[in-house]
């Protein structure tokens, strides 16, 4: 009978023990590494301390509407874009993230780097839309797309406007440019 106070305490100590540590470069549904779908611009700081945040304002902002804050390593490489729900409120959620660093990846590893091959392999393809210099790619699994330059499609499809294009026009090989995430 005195052995169960020290299992259960033990058991205790080794459950909270094993508690796993968020990855600051894992993609999945609801997160960017430590940023969340409900962090507030004034968190944005704290969470990337040891990095550069940049938050654009007055002609800046103006200038760069799609660019509300910038979080850059500490030699200086962009690692994300992030947009604001709302302009010059701090307590504002983000709405949209750019991930532009290859160390950001999804569980299935995909980055910035990988292909529409990986993409393909990995996710299911909900949609597929063109843009005039791009093709955008939505998957299922979380709310984003990746989007790939039509410089990297044949030849016929790169400047037709209203081209539907499917799956199979894409090369296995196409380069992934960006991809955002949206909430």
């Amino acid at each position: 009978m005195k052995k169960y106070p020290f299992i259960i305490t033990a058991l205790a100590l080794l459950t909270i023990g094993c508690k796993r540590t968020q990855d600051p470069f894992e993609i999945d549904k609801g997160h960017i590494g430590l940023l969340t779908d409900s962090t507030q611009v004034k968190d944005i700081k704290s969470l990337f301390s040891n990095d550069s945040v940049v938050i654009l304002t007055g002609r800046d902002a103006m200038m760069n509407p799609n660019k509300g804050i910038e979080i850059f390593d500490k030699e200086g490489k962009s690692l994300l874009e992030l947009t604001a729900k709302s302009k010059n409120d701090s307590t504002s959620t983000i709405s949209t993230v750019k991930v532009i660093d290859p160390r950001f990846k999804t569980p299935k590893g995909i980055n910035v780097n990988s292909t529409f091959g990986d993409l393909e392999k990995n996710y299911k393809i909900s949609k597929i839309e063109t843009t005039w210099r791009n093709v955008v790619v939505f998957v299922n699994e979380f709310d984003g797309f990746f989007t790939i330059e039509k410089s990297e499609l044949p030849g016929e499809l790169q400047f037709d406007q209203n081209a539907k294009i499917e799956t199979i026009q894409i090369p296995d090989q196409a380069k992934i440019k960006y991809f955002m995430i949206g909430w």
